[in-house]
Formats: C-alpha cells, sequence, structure tokens
C-alpha cells in the first residue's frame, strides 16, 4: 500500500483539482490573456539555469509569435564531453544494473524486483573536477574556455573539437489538459532526471491548455514542436554552410558574427545548443499522462509524415500511464474508479473541458486508443514503452493498447510498478518513492537500446 504521505497527498492534490476544474468552468472569458489563457492558481515554477545546475543547463524559448506556445530545454553536461573518449559507460556504471527485469514475452509486463529499494539515483556524469570545461563559449569563435557571466553556457561549439551530439527527447507534461507546465519545479525535477540517466536533450513542451484552448489545440502544439525541431536541424546545416563560405571571404548579410542565420530583426534564428548538440535523428517522444495523448498523437503523424520530417526521425515513445479511456469500462476502471490523484469523475470533467461540446465522447480518438480507424496502422509505430502504476484506474487501457501493438509485432514491453499511484515518477519531488527513481532508470535502460550510437547494448 502507498504511505501515509501519499494518501494525505493525494487528498490534498484532489481538493485542488477539483477547484481548479470547477473554476475553469466558471472562469469568464474576459479573464483571458493575450495568449487566450485566463488566469490560473499559482504554480511552483523552476527558474531557468543556463549553469548546469545539479549537471543539466536549461533555457526557456518561446517558438510561436501567435500563442503560449514555449520549450525549455534541458541540456546534459556529459554533452560537453568529447565525442570519444570516456562518453559511453555501461549500464551497470551508471546506476541501471542493480534490479533484475523479468520479462514475460507473452504479455508483454515487466514485474520490477528491487534489490536496493532506497538506492539513489546516480548520474554517471563524475565530479565537477573531472568534467571537461572547454565548452563553455562566451558568444564568439575565440576564448571559448572559462566561464562567463556566471558560468551560463551560451551553446557555441569550441573551436577545432567537434561537439558531441545527443539524441533529442520531446517531453509532454501532465495535468489533465487544464493545469500543469514545463517549467513547474515538479516537471523541471522530473526532466533534469530523465536529461542526465537518458544521456538527451530533453525539450519539455508548454503546449496550451483547455478549456480557453480545446482540442486539438494541444496535439497541434505537439506536432508544431516536432516541425519546429526539424527546421533548427535543417537551420543549424545552413549555418555550418555559411560559416564555411565566412571564412572565405565572403560578406553573409544574413548571417549573424558567429555564422548563424538571422532574421530581418538581427536576431538568431539557431537554437545554439541545439545546432551544437542535438541529433534529430535519434528523437524520442515522451508523455505523462494527457502528455501520452499528445505524444502518441505526435508519434502517429510523424509516422504519417515519413520521410518529409527528416532529419527527424522519432525512433521510440514512451508513454507513462496515459491519460486513456473508454465508454465501456475496464476492470481497472470499475475497480480503482476512486484512485489516488485523479479519480476516475474528474478525469471525466477534464475530457469535458478538453473536447469541444459537439465533440464529446469518451469514445473520441484522443481518449481511447482502440476505437477503429485510428490511423496510420499500428504496425507502423515506432518501439512504445508504456509505463502503468498498480493502483491507477486508467492502467488497463494502457496495456490493452500495448498488447494490440504487439499484435503488429512492435516492441511494446508494459512496466508495472507495484504500490504505485498515478503521476508517482513525475511527482517525486513530493513523494520521494522508490518507485520513481527505479522508473527512470527502467525508461533510460530501454530507450537508449534505440538512441545508443553502439546498438541495441542495453537490451533487456
Amino acid at each position: 500500500m502507498p504511505s501515509v504521505a501519499v494518501k494525505l497527498y493525494s487528498v490534498f492534490f484532489k481538493f485542488l483539482l477539483k477547484h481548479r476544474l470547477q473554476s475553469r468552468i466558471q472562469a469568464p472569458r474576459d479573464e483571458a490573456d493575450p495568449f487566450g489563457v485566463t488566469s490560473r492558481p499559482e504554480e511552483s515554477i523552476a527558474a531557468a539555469n543556463p549553469s548546469f545546475a545539479d549537471g543539466v543547463a536549461t533555457k526557456d524559448i518561446h517558438i510561436d509569435p501567435f500563442t503560449s506556445l514555449a520549450v525549455r530545454i534541458f541540456l546534459p553536461e556529459s554533452a560537453l564531453k568529447p565525442p570519444e573518449g570516456d562518453g559511453w559507460r555501461s549500464a551497470r556504471g551508471r546506476g541501471l544494473g542493480s534490479r533484475e527485469l523479468a520479462y514475460d514475452p507473452l504479455s508483454g509486463l515487466e514485474n520490477r524486483r528491487y534489490s536496493a529499494p532506497g538506492t539513489t539515483l546516480s548520474s554517471g556524469l563524475g565530479s565537477g573536477e573531472e568534467m571537461r570545461r572547454e565548452s563553455y563559449g562566451n558568444g564568439s569563435d575565440e576564448g571559448v574556455s572559462g566561464k562567463p557571466d556566471g558560468g551560463a553556457y551560451r551553446g557555441y561549439s569550441p573551436a577545432g573539437r567537434d561537439s558531441r551530439k545527443l539524441p533529442v527527447m520531446l517531453q509532454f507534461h501532465g495535468g489533465g489538459f487544464v493545469s500543469g507546465s514545463c517549467d513547474s519545479v515538479a516537471n523541471d525535477v522530473f526532466c533534469r532526471r530523465i536529461a542526465k540517466l537518458c544521456d538527451v536533450i530533453v525539450l519539455a513542451v508548454g503546449y496550451r491548455l483547455a478549456p480557453e484552448n480545446r482540442y486539438p489545440a494541444a496535439f497541434e502544439d505537439g506536432l508544431k514542436v516536432l516541425h519546429w525541431l526539424g527546421k533548427q536541424a535543417n537551420l543549424a546545416e545552413c549555418s555550418k554552410s555559411m560559416g564555411n563560405v565566412r571564412t572565405t571571404g565572403v560578406d553573409l548579410r544574413k548571417s549573424d558574427g558567429h555564422g548563424h542565420i538571422v532574421d530581418a530583426f538581427g536576431a538568431s534564428m539557431v537554437e545554439p545548443w541545439l545546432a551544437a548538440h542535438g541529433d534529430p535523428s535519434r528523437c524520442v517522444v515522451l508523455g505523462v499522462s494527457c502528455g501520452a495523448n499528445i505524444a502518441d498523437y505526435v508519434t502517429r503523424k510523424a509516422v504519417e509524415t515519413g520521410k518529409r520530417l527528416e532529419p527527424v526521425k522519432v525512433v521510440a515513445q514512451v508513454l507513462m500511464y496515459p491519460f486513456f479511456i473508454g465508454s465501456v469500462p475496464t476492470h481497472s476502471e470499475i475497480k480503482l474508479a476512486n484512485s489516488y490523484f485523479y479519480d476516475k469523475a474528474m478525469c471525466i470533467l477534464a475530457w469535458k473541458l478538453f473536447l469541444p461540446e459537439d465533440e464529446f465522447s469518451l469514445d473520441h480518438p484522443a481518449a481511447n486508443p482502440l476505437v477503429p480507424g485510428r490511423g496510420p496502422p499500428l504496425k507502423l509505430m515506432p518501439p512504445t514503452l508504456t509505463i502503468v502504476a498498480e493502483l491507477d484506474w486508467m492502467r488497463d487501457r494502457a496495456i490493452a493498447y500495448s498488447e494490440e501493438l504487439r499484435k503488429v509485432n512492435v516492441d511494446a514491453p508494459v512496466l508495472d510498478y507495484k504500490d504505485a499511484v498515478h503521476e508517482f515518477a513525475t511527482l517525486d519531488m513530493l513523494l520521494k518513492t522508490p518507485q520513481a527513481q527505479a522508473c527512470a532508470e527502467d525508461i533510460a535502460i530501454w530507450a537508449k537500446k534505440y538512441i545508443s550510437l553502439r546498438g541495441h547494448e542495453f537490451s533487456y
């Protein structure tokens, strides 16, 4: 059973969520800001920090001038290491070999067995003295050693040294489509952990929320970020070419002082962290709760788009306790309807706030992944890891979706965590459960099968 602290926080969380949902219904339209977002209760926000606090640097980017769409970039300090050398470590050396993963190929479920429940996470990044510091830049091609502005990393590659390319992970937060943010303290802690363990650049997406922006706004925002990532990759390639031409003495009127393409106002259109360290050909999409619905939509659209999305390629997706539902209740939806944090009644209310009134249905393609005619064919989907919690009423439908993927030979294991509740891994800042730490490590083990340059060395 969950701890007393988890039970107490669940009661408090439900009270706040119910208040927020009701306030969303009652909020008048004239409370909206210029982006069409009504005022919301204050949420604890983590400020962006570009100086590798806790081994990860962060920055916020507003990527759409017409909406509130933004992303927070999480860059692990391992990106500053050279491509060769000690940048690759074994799973056990990173603290990932401390548990047995008992995989049932027939059911696709993983049973978690912990050898050290209280084990703390190991970032595997080494001490500060051991880290290479040559990649801290001052915004020029010269003098790249040292840490200007109190250690802020500007993202320019060191002169004469190739930068290390890391996979890119798109992350979509939870909150029932009506709350949450990419820069909340809880999401910041989770993304930092994932960035370090998976050794990836995380793009946490701040999509628009309901009811001000109903379906398909959040889904469109997710797809827009995926296309923005592809545009950034192409701009970075253009910048490289322009930088090479610049050295021959050609004047580039649409370039800044560093070979970056600029817009009409002189602002750089190239995001330097992604240009220096991102490899979009190894892209993973990860969604949490309602974010898993967005993630699955983005992945399906990426499959449909195919080569037109190049150089971006979605190689895997991770669905963490997805916010699925349907008109015909499953066993868990009946037995656990009043479960911790998100009970079924409040979730139905959230769906009513998210879906347009004339489209509301528990079998809407955004809500039920098992409805017919929901393209593309499942056999075209990339490998999909599903995370479920024992005490979450949404678990059965998520498992059923994974089973459908396995029927068409998609690698789609399910990790089932005993005594865990909905959002157990992403609210770890408050819950402090051993399952949350183990879950992040398990995601890293699985994801590295598809993003590691050295192949399937982390297979089960």
